[in-house]
């Protein structure tokens, strides 16, 4: 697939790539025949097609998920023959990096040269839930009632749903999927309708991999008709949902008829902190990381980037020179440095927004148009965007714009850069810049955040919970912290010898 000489990746096939839904281990049409156009955000042009699922769709994923967790083959493995099947799964994702990698950038836009050590990596979230697959367990605990014993046991909730966005489609998968099935649960995925190809990519290996029928199953279609259906199904126990808080909030409504348990990975709007003291080109790059190295299009991006007012105009100065030299262009290629927003309605959003930070008074330093050369003009790019003298009352400080656009703030003290960095319904992420270790963690336990990263940005691992305070979510995956969100908790007393001599006294 790759051209060393060049560094340009391409897909191994030519023409329009038509995929089908994978459902209980066969690969279907939509039970309406009617299908989802996926545009390749740099060309402008159709790539590939999936089937548009509804909810009769969902209901026979479901009910193949069902089967497969109380009757099927899945009910009757162990935790060790569970990890088993993950690491095999691990293997294949691993020898099939380059085909997911280059499939993500095709759908979403999304750098090559990210996605490529991000496929790579995705075999990790298998390796570690395979190994906690059989040290899911309960504690003993020494309750104070005479001749009792008691204990606890971690049990699988049944089926899950995941209902993934365009941005980070395998990766936010993989964040699901791999606790979900070491705990033994069976799932079926609904991708977003405009990226849905690299998770029927995903969905060949787990084929391959000999996971039994139902226990995993992907289902292509729109919110408002698939994910709609799954989120509010009567046997679907648990929702893990990674979009919006607009979504994440209807989420909550749909689950609720049912009393279904939900983890929610929502919105952000991430202070990125720099002190005086910080070193400069490195919170330089750490702040072209967290915000334009995804186009912006990231949960987590540091979008609030406060600079303390006694180095706010040298930093500005380094930030936009160093911007002013980010390469766009085709996402397949390695020396490409930001990529496209992933589709038209996203690219409008992200240019209203520049509207909208001019109309507030904000200083346009940088960017914030969508470039017209030849390479350029039939993708979905937007210049990466820089707005200073920005106040945190501003609309462009306060709600997510999802694409490369960055507002520096000023600020003149600890307290102040606290009190700013919380000022915000988001709470997910945050950085501070800083070589004294002291500030450092006083200031990290004071941020509003699910993460604080000190000294970087945007790292995440398979070891360390991931999720919100406030706006930003409910629940946490990776690490240990994931298996309790698909598991549920049973205690179990035994009595070893007591009598009952009166049946209506109960202590």
């Amino acid at each position: 697939m790759s051209t060393q000489t060049k560094m340009m990746y391409k897909l191994p096939y030519a023409g329009l790539k038509k995929y089908k839904m994978f459902i209980n281990n066969e690969w279907v049409e939509s039970a309406s025949g009617e299908v989802l156009k996926s545009v390749n955000p740099f060309t402008g042009k159709v790539w590939a097609e999936a089937p548009s699922g509804n909810d009769e769709d969902i209901n026979l994923a479901v009910s193949a998920a069902k089967e497969a967790f109380e009757n099927g083959e899945w009910s009757r493995l162990t935790g060790s023959q569970r990890g088993k099947l993950l690491r095999k799964l691990g293997d294949l994702i691993s020898e099939n990096a380059e085909l997911l990698a280059v499939t993500e950038v095709v759908d979403n836009g999304k750098l090559i040269r990210e996605m490529l050590g991000q496929a790579k990596g995705l075999s990790e979230w298998c390796y570690y839930y395979a190994g906690c697959a059989d040290k899911i367990h309960g504690e003993s605990i020494p309750v104070e009632i005479p001749n009792m014993v008691a204990y606890t046991v971690r049990e699988p909730l049944g089926v899950v749903g995941a209902i993934v966005p365009w941005n980070s489609p395998l990766l936010l998968t993989l964040w699901k999927l791999c606790p979900a099935l070491a705990s033994g649960n069976t799932i079926v995925i609904k991708p977003s309708e405009v990226t849905p190809a690299s998770l029927l990519e995903l969905a060949r290996l787990v084929e391959k991999a000999g996971f039994p029928p139902g226990v995993v199953n992907v289902v292509t279609g729109y919110g408002k008709s698939a994910g709609a259906a799954l989120s509010m199904h009567p046997d679907v126990r648990k929702i893990a949902f990674t979009g919006s808080t607009e979504t994440g909030r209807i989420i909550i409504k749909n689950s609720a008829e049912h009393f279904s348990k939900v983890s929610l990975e929502l919105g952000g709007k991430s202070p990125n902190i720099i002190f005086e003291d910080a070193d400069l080109p490195n919170a330089v790059n750490g702040v072209l990381a967290g915000v334009f190295a995804a186009t912006g299009q990231t949960c987590m991006a540091g979008s609030r980037v406060l600079i303390q007012s006694s180095i706010y105009d040298q930093f500005v100065e380094v930030l936009v020179n160093r911007t002013s030299e980010i390469r766009l262009g085709n996402p397949l290629d390695m020396d490409t440095e930001m990529g496209t927003v992933a589709f038209e309605g996203q690219h409008q959003k992200v240019l209203s927004y520049v509207e909208i930070g001019k109309q507030d008074g904000a200083k346009l330093l940088h960017g914030g148009k969508r470039p017209m050369t030849d390479e350029l003009k039939n993708g979905f790019f937007v210049e990466p965007t820089i707005f200073g003298d920005v106040t945190n009352d501003m609309r462009i400080a306060q709600e997510e714009v999802f694409g490369p656009v960055v507002c520096l703030i000023r600020f003149d003290s600890e307290e102040d850069a606290i009190r700013i960095a919380n000022d915000t319904k988001f709470g997910l992420a945050a950085a501070v810049w800083t070589k004294d270790v002291q500030r450092a963690h006083r200031v990290a336990p004071k941020i509003q955040a699910g993460t604080v990263w000190i000294n970087n940005y945007r790292k995440v691992s398979h070891q360390t919970p991931f999720g919100g305070y406030k706006a930003s979510g409910l629940g946490r995956e990776n690490g240990m912290q994931a298996i309790n969100e698909y598991t549920q908790i049973k205690t179990i007393m035994i009595d070893t010898g007591n009598v009952i001599t009166d049946p209506f006294k109960v202590l």
